[in-house]
């Protein structure tokens, strides 16, 4: 099963170590606000990287999930072939109690 130690794996920042600003600048790319906005609309549901309608190349979308991951926005994990990527809703609004309410009331650009 060699093919077991290829599985791409994340790190996931534990929350409660995520100061407020982290998250902010995070969120201060329109390309990063797109993502959340998907996510959001998902309600809840994993989607896939290909699933978020971006029109840019591939390495900047994997920068942008990966700035999103280091702040604690996102989760990612492995599905097969696919990165299938959810909010931590329940950690967000736990640590940052109304977030995801205000960016759920702005429009998408």
């Amino acid at each position: 099963m060699a093919w077991l130690r290829d599985v791409k794996t994340y790190h996931h920042p534990a929350l409660r170590e995520v100061p407020l600003h982290s998250v902010m600048q995070a969120l201060s790319d329109p390309c990063r606000m797109a993502i959340v906005h998907e996510l959001l609309q998902a309600k809840g549901r994993k989607l896939a990287g290909n699933e978020i309608r971006l029109s840019i190349s591939k390495a900047t979308r994997s920068h942008h999930f990966e700035v999103l991951r280091a702040a604690g926005l996102i989760f990612t994990e492995m599905d097969g072939t696919k990165c299938m990527t959810s909010l931590r809703r329940a950690e967000l609004n736990q640590r940052f109690p109304g977030l995801l309410k205000l960016l759920g009331t702005g429009e998408r650009r």
